[in-house]
């Protein structure tokens, strides 16, 4: 397997990836978050429709992790990444 970046994506999201919980995306030099969700989103058109609105934003109820790092407190989906990072997807929970 190539270099790339690890994305972990929540079990509600793993059918739309093939019943994997993780996706390997190939990356050979540093990129940015939003290059990854592209790659994604050519792959699996369905998630890139649940994490990205139509500007390319991610949608108010997804929460992206660098390494354990919110990228809303870094870049956004501008935040660079390099080969070797894990990229975490996760869902809020509405309940109440």
């Amino acid at each position: 397997m190539s270099e790339g970046i690890t994305v972990r994506v929540p079990r509600a999201l793993a059918s739309i990836v093939g019943g994997e919980r993780s996706v390997h995306v190939p990356l050979d030099t540093a990129s940015t978050v939003s290059h990854v969700l592209d790659v994604l989103a050519g792959d699996f058109p369905i998630l890139g429709r649940r994490i990205r609105d139509e500007t390319g934003a991610l949608r108010r109820y997804v929460n992206v992790y660098v390494d354990g790092e919110d990228v809303r407190l870094l870049g956004g989906v501008g935040t660079e990444v390099t080969p070797g990072q894990e990229l975490q997807i996760l869902q809020s929970v509405a309940g109440g």
